[in-house]
């Protein structure tokens, strides 16, 4: 019998016990666990790994604690605007948006553009009225505000700066949000899925690595699936996730030595922080970060749950 294994990350940074409080860090794990499970149980029951990353990146989407779909962070402009990426690594086909507004799911809206169009990536407006076309669900701005998101922004727009999310009062704000899953099905495919609402305060419609194939997402059968979480500019420079891959590919690393080698070392050496997820079609499963800590979980086969946040 094939394995089945998915893993989801809820973002990196500056992650430490003594800035979250006894009920954020229950209700953290408590949210990583449900969706990681509920990833598990569509492949469990013969579902495809992309049907799997979708519905378990839309139930991070969903949830108010991370920083994609209905947490996402505010711009300079005080809205929304919303990035995802989604890749099948049997087929090499990709879908993205980048930009978007009051799309409730943003993953759903980058499938249909890997599954209803003829290209890879749409951006703001365009993409938009794609997603009225194929029915993907809207919400209202209201849907979208937290707030103590709006306090992020509101401190971030007094200091006329840019932030990564998920601030520390006692630390440099240093919360890299984003979320995403990889999953191998019981036939023997990967895929990738990751969705984000970018920087607290960002201004000139700033797009980051979550929906650059190659960059935060990538997936192909012969290799991994990766999902990346960090400081985007430094995460497109190296094209992390294709660069995990090709080491696997033409280096014959293991997952696990491809993945610190580009996180611990090149990413470091340059200054990116943050960290990602990958999975290969043996279920092996590498959770990978320079930063304090990463929201992070998998579950393989009928292995116990494993679900992290501290270093």
């Amino acid at each position: 019998m094939n394995p089945i294994a998915i893993a989801i990350h809820g973002g990196a940074g500056t992650i430490l016990r003594a800035l979250l409080t006894e009920e954020k860090e229950r209700a953290y794990y408590q949210a990583l666990q449900d969706a990681v499970e509920k990833g598990h149980q569509i492949l469990a029951k013969g579902g495809s790994a992309l049907k799997a990353v979708e519905e378990t990146v839309r139930e991070l989407e969903d949830c108010i604690l991370f920083n994609a779909g209905r947490g996402s962070v505010f711009t300079h402009q005080g809205e929304h605007e919303l990035d995802a990426a989604i890749m099948c690594g049997a087929t090499g086909m990709a879908g993205a948006v980048a930009g978007v507004r009051r799309v409730r799911n943003p993953i759903t809206l980058a499938k249909a553009v890997m599954q209803h169009s003829e290209h890879v990536l749409l951006t703001g407006e365009g993409a938009e009225n794609f997603g009225h076309q194929v029915g993907v669900a809207f919400e209202p701005e209201e849907y979208f505000f937290d707030a103590f998101r709006y306090e992020q922004w509101q401190a971030a727009k007094a200091e006329d700066s840019i932030k990564l999310d998920h601030s520390a009062p006692i630390l440099p704000d240093k919360k890299l949000g984003t979320v995403g899953a990889v999953a191998l099905d019981a036939a023997g495919n990967l895929a990738a899925a990751t969705s984000t609402g970018g920087m607290t305060n960002k201004k000139f419609n700033r797009v980051g690595d979550t929906p650059i194939i190659g960059a935060g997402t990538y997936a192909n059968n012969a290799t991994c699936a990766v999902s990346c979480t960090g400081h985007g500019e430094y995460f497109m420079r190296a094209v992390v996730a294709y660069d995990v891959s090709c080491l696997v590919e033409y280096k014959g690393l293991t997952i696990t030595e491809a993945c610190l080698y580009v996180v611990q070392e090149k990413l470091k050496k340059q200054g990116g922080e943050g960290g990602l997820i990958a999975l290969n079609t043996k279920g092996e499963i590498a959770l990978t970060f320079n930063s304090e800590g990463m929201y992070r979980a998998s579950k393989r086969n009928d292995e116990p749950t494993y679900v992290g946040i501290y270093e």
